[in-house]
């Protein structure tokens, strides 16, 4: 198994349909919205076992002193296995300089971003209108 990672914006939507999908996250129910949204990205890194797509994150920013990361997920079969920490180095590579980088977490996820470096902001409570099912 060899693992790249790559800022691409060639990436077929059906593959990016099967990994959603394998994560059961609810944007896959939009399936021309999600492929939309991911290929109008600030930046947008894929990680590929061969030809597979087994993760990916993408970034929306202002380019300056903002960047929110809304996606990151790995298949689960390659979870654990340090990809999603390849992906993030590749985005800080990008925006560790940026005044404010923002993402939410939920579960499992916040342990995964503190070992990347994030941390609880102060006292802020996250806030959304949310149309998914998995949270």
């Amino acid at each position: 198994m060899k693992i790249t990672i790559s800022d691409t914006r060639s990436v077929p939507q059906e593959d990016i349909l099967a990994l959603y999908k394998a994560n059961r996250w609810s944007a896959a129910e939009k399936p021309g919205e999600l492929y939309r949204g991911l290929m109008n990205s600030h930046s947008l890194f894929t990680a590929r076992d061969g030809e597979k797509l087994v993760g990916l994150g993408n970034a929306i920013s202002d380019g300056f002193l903002v960047v929110y990361y809304p996606h990151l997920l790995v298949h689960p079969q390659y979870q654990g296995m340090g990809i999603g920490k390849m992906i993030m180095a590749e985005m800080q590579k990008i925006y560790s300089h940026f005044h404010m980088q923002i993402l939410t977490s939920d579960g499992k996820s916040a342990e995964f971003y503190e070992k990347c470096g994030f941390k609880k902001a102060g006292q802020t409570q996250p806030m959304w209108i949310y149309s998914g099912n998995e949270h």
